[in-house]
């Protein structure tokens, strides 16, 4: 279940008016950044994979935008790809019925990260919403990420 709307029992449905609420159901997972928007120097989002049972890399989701300290601290943490990356030709939308096109810098697919997502998911295991930043996880390799089923 992604989430509940309720409100208050006196309260009855008003058009245009923010009377219900609505609670998502929250977790937090461990993903691989593969690229970034912004530059390498200063990220602005972190474009997050997991691999599959195949051992492809899959785009899971993008993060909201970094704060300013989060972003110089995976700055450190980021290498620039360099050779094949599993992401190479791949082009990664704005958002759900956006057309337009994300400038992304590849990286090379090694740092971990945990990252605050609901639970919704589309049919191939995608975050349906951005995801939070939450730390990075150095102390994780990206083998310690669990897999996505194959596609």
């Amino acid at each position: 279940m992604e989430g509940i709307v309720y409100k208050r029992l006196d309260s009855v449905y008003e058009p245009s008016v923010r009377g219900w609420r609505k609670y998502k159901v929250r977790e937090t997972q461990e993903a691989i950044v593969g690229a970034v928007t912004g530059s390498l120097r200063t990220p602005r989002t972190l474009l997050l994979g997991r691999y599959d049972t195949d051992g492809r890399l899959q785009y899971t989701g993008r993060t909201t935008t970094l704060p300013q300290a989060a972003a110089r601290s995976v700055a450190a943490l980021l290498a620039p790809s360099t050779g094949a990356h599993p992401w190479t030709g791949w082009t990664f939308s704005a958002g759900w019925g956006s057309r337009e096109i994300l400038d992304v810098t590849l990286v090379r697919p090694e740092l971990v990260v945990e990252v605050g997502v609901d639970v919704a998911r589309d049919s191939t295991g995608r975050w349906r919403h951005p995801a939070r930043w939450h730390r990075p996880r150095p102390d994780l390799s990206p083998a310690d990420v669990p897999r996505l089923p194959p596609a």
